[in-house]
């Protein structure tokens, strides 16, 4: 299929670049360092483009994506844990740096540094939860449905349900000192 201005293909409804932001959160929630999630994105829509003509119109397009970008992540982490250099430090570092400020808040210092608490203790309860539910949690909160999980994670829909259920159940003990 031949891409045409805009980067839809011929023929699709949809621009795969408008899932941009929703690869690059879990990009960053998977790479945990801002150059990684963005060559991690980068990385996901060269594949993309490559394998465009394996796209068969009608189906999930934002549900491809992120497959590609799980298995981009997946690739990478196979080849860093034959790398002999260690990036735990790297991540650890990455984990510490405060995110960059957004949204309504932006002039409330205060506000900022409560939203970076809690959203730090957010952060290190999902690295808590094991990685193949932590990635079901992440896709869900990204709004795909189950259906679309399964087919991200190659598994079944029952399976998603379960990992869901249990990376849900996980958070709220995690997190048990938020609720009121």
């Amino acid at each position: 299929m031949a891409i045409v201005p805009g980067g839809a293909r011929e023929g699709a409804d949809e621009d795969p670049l408008r899932h941009a932001d929703g690869l690059y959160q879990l990009a960053l929630h998977l790479a945990r360092d801002v150059a990684d999630a963005e060559d991690l994105v980068q990385e996901t829509y060269a594949r993309a483009f490559r394998a465009m003509e394996r796209f068969s119109p009608g189906t999930d397009l934002r549900a491809w994506l992120f497959r590609i970008l799980r298995n981009a992540f997946l690739d990478t982490r196979r080849r860093e844990s034959r790398s002999p250099l260690d990036r735990d430090a790297d991540l650890e570092a990455a984990a510490e740096r405060p995110a960059p400020e957004e949204g309504a808040l932006r002039g409330d210092r205060e506000l900022e540094r409560l939203r970076g608490i809690v959203g730090s203790e957010i952060m290190v309860a999902l690295r808590q939860l094991p990685e193949e539910a932590r990635l079901v949690v992440l896709l869900d909160l990204e709004g795909l449905a189950e259906a679309e999980i399964a087919e991200v994670m190659d598994c079944a829909v029952g399976t998603v349900k379960s990992r869901l259920s249990r990376g849900r159940a996980a958070l709220r003990e995690l997190l048990a000192d938020y609720r009121r």
